[in-house]
């Protein structure tokens, strides 16, 4: 498989309990660089929040996940945000609930809801879409071999961008994982020809 779920883009969602207010916010994210990013983002623009929770899942299969409490009892908070990430079936995405404290204590039960239902409130209110694993692939060949590469990368609907053909041509391609190796079998035809991966 070469295809997940992930958001399409940002998208928010609320849940108050008893005077506390859960303020979720959910993006799609593609590295870990990414995910600290918008943590550190949401910490200055929310400064006076008691708490800045959030998880996120990575990888086509959300093989790669964290989930943070950030100062809330242990898996009260981080955990049920992950669990509506993985009951989605959402990957490459981040949810982080931002809680300012309403004066009354609502307990581990009370607390593990909240966090389930503000994350669900954002993620319901996204676009999940599916979204494709590709590679990237450079292409340098002869000028006299532009006709044979552009039949073939049109033949097989390949994604090209960063072109540039003078008398040595190159051409920037994705390409999904699983029709890889029937690209470069196609290519290695053509005379000239060198694939680099980027």
């Amino acid at each position: 498989m070469d295809t997940f779920l992930t958001i399409a883009s940002a998208s928010e969602g609320i849940y108050k309990d008893r005077g506390s207010k859960f303020l979720a916010f959910a993006y799609p994210v593609g590295s870990e660089d990414e995910v600290k990013e918008k943590v550190n983002l949401l910490r200055k623009k929310y400064f006076d929040a008691s708490h800045h929770c959030y998880a996120y899942r990575l990888g086509i299969n959300g093989e790669r996940y964290r989930a943070n409490d950030d100062g809330e009892p242990t898996n009260t908070a981080g955990k049920p945000i992950l669990g509506q990430l993985t009951a989605f079936n959402v990957t490459n995405t981040l949810v982080v609930v931002v809680r300012y404290f309403g004066g009354t204590l609502l307990g581990a039960g009370g607390l593990v809801q909240a966090y389930k239902q503000a994350s669900a409130a954002a993620l319901t209110n996204a676009e999940i879409v599916t979204d494709v694993v590709t590679e990237t692939y450079q292409l340098s060949f002869a000028y006299s071999a532009m006709n044979k590469v552009l039949k073939i990368v049109k033949e097989m609907k390949l994604e090209c961008f960063g072109q540039d053909f003078n008398t040595d041509c190159t051409v920037n391609i994705k390409v999904r994982i699983t029709r890889a190796e029937e690209m470069k079998k196609r290519l290695e035809t053509v005379e000239t020809l060198n694939i680099l991966s980027s």
